[in-house]
């Protein structure tokens, strides 16, 4: 097993506060309202607390039926959170987990920088390219874009 690390920075005209809101604390009501055309639905187990499940699924069609986050914890006055993608989505039997650590940080001039730390666990002797990391990240921010798009479109939204 070898472990890849990769950093990403993307900015929001989003308060960190809302996309926080957004992607952390309502994700299981918000994601399937703003993003339709590839969130079904969020299933949490329990309370959302460090060591919970999350499963999100997928509508029909897409790559991937469903994938399995496990809570790391998060933090309300940072707008931070952490969690591992543990099963589903782009795993495979290339990759055993993913472990993210994010953090929505003020912009100066308003909105949002948004930092995630990424470490992929491969399985034997795979070896992710950065191509490869960068077509996941591609395709996540489909899913990003649109709850932005939410947010801007519905100014009362996750305040």
């Amino acid at each position: 097993m070898g472990v890849v690390s990769y950093n990403y920075e993307s900015t929001s005209p989003v308060t960190p506060a809302r996309l926080f809101k957004a992607f952390v604390l309502e994700a299981d009501k918000v994601w399937p309202i703003a993003a339709p055309h590839a969130i079904k639905s969020i299933e949490v187990e329990a309370n959302p607390g460090p060591g919970s499940i999350v499963k999100i699924n997928f509508i029909e069609g897409l790559p991937f039926q469903y994938m399995k986050h496990q809570i790391g914890g998060h933090d309300e006055n940072k707008f931070s959170y952490s969690y591992s993608l543990i099963e589903g989505g782009p795993l495979g039997d290339k990759l055993e987990k993913i472990n993210y650590e994010n953090k929505f940080e003020a912009a100066v001039g308003g909105g949002t920088v948004c930092k995630s730390s990424m470490k992929f666990y491969t399985v034997g002797d795979y070896v992710i390219t950065k191509d490869e990391i960068k077509a996941l990240i591609k395709g996540s921010e489909g899913v990003y874009k649109a709850i932005e798009a939410y947010l801007l479109a519905n100014p009362d939204a996750c305040n």
